[in-house]
């Protein structure tokens, strides 16, 4: 990392699940350059693959960065570029919806970025406390927002699954940003709506807590299978820990995702 004394270590897991035939999630593991994402493709359009893909092909292509800033400013001009993208397709394919939530993780020496557009969520975990640093954009969250709806309420709501922002769907794409500062033992979870369906955030808290993160993401996937799966799952976790041994070589190597597949 940019940091010498830093040590982050990550894992990734994906699954179709248990009623889809198709896997409409990517994500991406890039943490040389201190970069990490998921995107879920919109289940009901057209080409979700294809739009989940896009935005990480974009994401990949954001080179080590000099400053925090230059990192997020890439990362924006990226969205931008995946928006045109998926929008030139639509046009090109009749004028229809092609779109894609994204939650991606920043992190340059000690400071954090969480981005996100749509419900696809970004939880950070410290001292044994949960906090969902993403606030999904969505019409249930809305209405929970305003105190129309309780978050119990919420999670059986007939419409929770209404986005209101996502790439792709706009003339610019919307995005929302909240950052920090690392402290050692931070864990964060990023993760496609096929995982909080069947999963609570005290159950990803105790997962994620106290296993290392592929082996929390195998874990979080197989709860999610063992409920039902109704859509797919992913789930990326990264671990901030500057007191540890070096990770081996290989382990900072770019990483993408979908189908099922664990590594490619």
């Amino acid at each position: 990392m940019h940091d010498a004394m830093s040590w982050i270590e990550a894992g990734a897991a994906t699954h179709v699940g248990k009623v889809r035939r198709q896997n409409e999630d990517n994500y991406l593991v890039a943490t040389r350059r201190g970069l990490w994402a998921v995107a879920d493709g919109m289940g009901g359009h057209e080409a979700g693959d294809i739009a989940s893909r896009v935005v990480v092909e974009e994401l990949d292509a954001i080179t080590v960065p000099a400053t925090a800033a230059e990192l997020l400013a890439s990362c924006e001009r990226h969205m931008i570029s995946a928006n045109y993208r998926l929008r030139k397709l639509a046009q090109e394919r009749g004028g229809v919806l092609i779109g894609t939530t994204v939650a991606v993780l920043l992190v340059f020496d000690r400071d954090y970025a969480g981005v996100w557009s749509g419900d696809s969520r970004i939880y950070r975990i410290r001292q044994r406390r949960i906090e969902q640093i993403s606030v999904d954009h969505t019409e249930v969250q809305e209405l929970v927002s305003e105190g129309k709806l309780t978050p119990e309420e919420a999670r059986v709501w007939p419409r929770r699954n209404v986005i209101t922002r996502a790439i792709g769907v706009s003339e610019s794409p919307e995005l929302e940003i909240k950052g920090g500062t690392l402290e050692p033992g931070d864990v964060f979870v990023i993760c496609s709506d096929g995982l909080t369906t069947h999963v609570k955030d005290e159950e990803i808290l105790a997962v994620a807590s106290e296993q290392q993160p592929q082996q929390a993401c195998d874990r979080l996937i197989a709860l999610t299978l063992e409920r039902g799966a109704v859509d797919n799952v992913t789930v990326v976790a990264v671990r901030f820990d500057p007191t540890a041994p070096p990770p081996p070589p290989h382990a900072g190597a770019a990483r993408m995702g979908a189908k099922g597949n664990i590594w490619e």
